[in-house]
């Protein structure tokens, strides 16, 4: 008998990077306080660029670990990460600007991929 452990796979991949990008958007959350000081890279202002990198970074992977709206909460995700590593780390080396791509990769697949069973979306 073979054992499809997809779902598990999509299951521990939301779980994993879902998680781990909150250690990254929480905290930008007290920012809030006085957004003047964030970093502007689309030019749109330093409220709104910290505001957009909050539902990215903070919004959007609470929804993608319990599987709610995973395919929309996954655009605000990697399209964060495509900022943080094309934009914001564009001259830096490959090594600066890794984590971003492994985050974008990872959330462009949960995208693709949609959340498997174990999600509130398949309930």
């Amino acid at each position: 008998m073979k054992t499809n452990y997809t779902d598990l796979g999509l299951l521990l991949l939301r779980l994993g990077f879902g998680g781990l990008m909150l250690t990254h958007g929480i905290p930008k959350i007290s920012k809030l306080a006085d957004p003047s000081q964030f970093a502007d890279p689309l030019g749109i202002g330093p409220t709104f660029s910290l505001v957009l990198a909050i539902i990215g970074e903070a919004v959007a992977p609470i929804l993608i670990i319990i599987g709610l709206k995973t395919k929309w909460a996954a655009i605000p995700a990697f399209i964060t990460m495509a900022v943080a590593a094309f934009i914001v780390h564009a001259k830096d080396p490959l090594g600066n600007k890794e984590l971003a791509l492994l985050y974008f990769f990872a959330f462009l697949v949960i995208f693709l991929a949609g959340p498997g069973k174990y999600s509130v979306d398949k309930k």
